[in-house]
């Protein structure tokens, strides 16, 4: 009778685990709908239809690639060459009931391909925001199938599928280098080889220019900030009621300290309180407590998202005075609050010291030398082949018209 109860237990925390898991794989889903709406709302209407439609294509790209070869990069069962390789072979694969699974025995093989395949096309949704506006698609398409193939797992097998990192005591609970920064490297190199929208910057002087539809960039943050419940929530890899509680809470104070800091950083210092700074605050809050969620205390988890949102303000400013063109901001709230998150691991919470901050400090460096060169290759590859950009007269134009023959809004009146 015992063992019979026991069975019972295991059998229901098996399930509970399991549909924790699939509804954190959904949540994490529709994150994708919310940089479709923030990449959108923050550029410009002639290229509307273009931007949907990278984010259309890049969930459908990432599972494909991901499932032919990207899960048995990042997750081998054993690696090599000093845990910075290892592969498991194409495809995926299990028994009838898809319940083994070398990692996380808590859950169905299934559930752990998706909801980490998730993870992997948002990598290069990160890269869409920053290139924005001139790239041609389909530079960004092979761009986007090559990173998520191969620089995304290869860098996560390292700390996730037991690597080199993992093994030093690199610590990343959901992402903000393996997720974010490698995105945010990524960008940063598409954005040196394509350099800046024409119009931006003139006799040395910044140009702004505005996004089409704030209403489109408020949805789309309150679609990622609900989304990162499943990103950060679903890491804990399963559901365990109080550790799940616990990363909830963290990642919902740090998003708001990252709102009132970057809205208190913008209204002192640029003399209003911009609204696009705090919804970036608001994501800056998210990506910089997405290392260390479970680790925090909510006083940590305030300080973190705090301090994020008013590094937010300064870098977007940063990037613009020394002439990197990034519509949406990606490469100050996912690559530098990416950093910055990593190494908060080693500066609050249950991991702080000096030791955890040179292993946080080492992770970034590698993932850096990893990625950047990476990215380089591949962009360079591009721009000599069959090139990066769009015409300046498909510029102009936009690229609805230039690349898609369509336009996202055809009965509005067309002012020249």
């Amino acid at each position: 009778m015992e063992n019979q109860i026991t069975t019972e237990i295991t059998n229901n925390l098996f399930t509970i685990n399991n549909l924790w898991m699939m509804i954190a794989t959904a949540l994490v889903f529709i994150m994708h709908l919310g940089f479709a709406t923030l990449e959108t709302g923050l550029t410009q209407s002639k290229n509307t239809l273009n931007i949907l439609f990278k984010n259309s294509i890049i969930p459908a790209i990432g599972l494909l690639t991901y499932a032919i070869i990207g899960f048995s990069l990042m997750y081998p069962g054993e690696s090599f060459a000093g845990g910075v390789f290892g592969f498991a072979g194409f495809g995926i694969g299990t028994d009838a009931a898809g319940l083994t699974s070398s990692y996380n025995i808590g859950y169905t093989y299934w559930t752990d391909f998706l909801f980490q395949g998730m993870f992997a096309a948002t990598a290069a949704t990160i890269v869409s925001g920053a290139v924005a506006e001139r790239i041609k698609l389909s530079s960004f398409l092979i761009f986007a199938t090559i990173f998520v193939a191969l620089a995304y797992p290869i860098t996560g097998m390292w700390k996730w599928g037991g690597g080199f990192l993992d093994t030093l005591g690199f610590y990343d609970f959901a992402g903000s280098t393996l997720v974010h920064s490698v995105g945010g490297w990524g960008a940063l190199t598409g954005v040196l080889f394509l350099g800046p929208r024409a119009g931006k910057f003139v006799k040395g002087k910044i140009h702004p220019i505005p996004g089409h539809s704030i209403p489109l960039a408020v949805i789309g943050v309150f679609l990622l900030w609900l989304g990162w419940f499943g990103f950060n929530g679903g890491s804990v890899l399963s559901a365990d009621p109080g550790l799940v509680s616990l990363v909830f809470v963290t990642t919902s104070l740090a998003a708001s300290a990252g709102a009132i800091g970057a809205m208190a950083t913008s209204w002192t210092f640029l003399k209003n309180p911009d609204l696009t700074m705090t919804l970036n605050g608001i994501l800056a809050g998210l990506v910089g407590i997405t290392a260390g969620a479970d680790l925090m205390s909510p006083a940590d988890a305030i300080a973190i998202g705090f301090i994020a949102g008013v590094i937010v303000v300064f870098s977007v400013i940063f990037f613009d005075k020394v002439k990197l063109d990034d519509p949406v901001g990606a490469l100050s709230v996912h690559l530098v609050c990416g950093i910055f998150g990593t190494l908060a691991v080693g500066i609050w919470g249950e991991k702080a010291g000096l030791d955890q901050l040179w292993h946080q400090f080492i992770g970034v460096i590698s993932v850096a030398a990893f990625i950047v060169p990476f990215t380089a290759i591949i962009w360079f590859i591009l721009k000599k082949s069959i090139g990066l950009r769009v015409s300046a007269e498909e510029e102009y134009s936009g690229l609805d018209i230039g690349e898609h023959s369509m336009e996202a809004y055809p009965e509005f009146e067309k002012v020249s």
